[in-house]
């Protein structure tokens, strides 16, 4: 009798554990595009933004990181290696566009280079109110946090996609003074294959949107809405968009030699502990 109840406890307690303990990484796939949800406040302490020397795949920063998942961020000039976007990782800048010589170089960038230092990045912020707490946020990358908060990691990309579009703001489209689009970066006006990131409910997400379902910028925002976050933006798009998670998903753009496009920076969540 005894046994009898010690097998009916731990039935209950495996299933008690299965419900109510869900796994902090989500992954679902659905008509050309996986869904991402990252729940639970231990993963925010795990979360890096890191940026390579030297241009690398996404499978190669899998590698590279130990990760249990990594993807794709921010933006980089494919001609000098340099990137085109913040990173911050461990409390420090560690790629920065002020140092990326082709960006002075071109006399309409360097005209609207305070548009393109300031594009949306996503942060991990620690704050300390009588306990030390930790969130996400989408801002541009000028605002500065809240008192008694420090940024702990972040990436940089753009536009800001959700609640609103903001394509002229942060200058992936220049208009003439009848409307017309003349520049257009990123192919942020055409379908194709993208990499994403949001917040909802204090959780993030993230949307690789593949080849198979291309989009361009205004159908994520739809997307965005009808899945309910509350902010997004979009990381690196097109050949860039790429994502690995354990030894079970490597997504590339079938883009270019369908390799993987080497990059610059990623988000990486270890599978050791790393200190923050």
């Amino acid at each position: 009798m005894k046994k009898l109840l010690s097998a009916i406890f731990i039935l209950i307690l495996s299933a008690l554990n299965s419900n109510c303990f869900a796994a902090p990484i989500d992954i679902d796939y659905n008509n050309g595009i996986y869904h991402i949800v990252l729940t639970g406040e231990k993963i925010k302490k795990k979360i890096k933004f890191v940026a390579s020397e030297t241009l690398i795949t996404n499978k190669e920063a899998h590698r590279k990181y130990d990760s249990i998942l990594t993807v794709n961020t921010g933006f980089f000039d494919p001609v000098n290696q340099k990137t085109i976007s913040y990173i911050v990782t461990d409390r420090q800048t560690a790629a920065d566009p002020i140092f990326n010589e082709n960006l002075n170089a071109n006399p309409l960038l360097r005209q609207n280079l305070n548009k393109i230092l300031n594009r949306s990045e996503f942060r991990i912020i620690e704050c300390f109110e009588g306990k030390t707490t930790y969130r996400y946020e989408i801002m541009p990358h000028n605002a500065p946090v809240d008192f008694a908060c420090t940024i702990v990691t972040s990436a940089q990309g753009g536009p800001l996609v959700y609640p609103e579009l903001k394509l002229e703001e942060e200058f992936f489209v220049l208009k003439d003074e009848n409307g017309k689009v003349i520049r257009e970066s990123a192919s942020v006006l055409h379908k194709t294959s993208r990499t994403i990131i949001g917040v909802k409910d204090g959780n993030a997400h993230i949307l690789v949107i593949t080849d198979e379902n291309p989009m361009d910028l205004y159908e994520v925002h739809e997307l965005c809405k009808k899945l309910g976050f509350d902010r997004a933006m979009a990381f690196d798009g097109g050949s860039s968009t790429s994502m690995n998670y354990l030894n079970k998903y490597d997504v590339t753009s079938l883009k270019g030699d369908g390799a993987g496009r080497s990059l610059k920076s990623f988000m990486v969540i270890p599978r050791k502990k790393t200190r923050n």
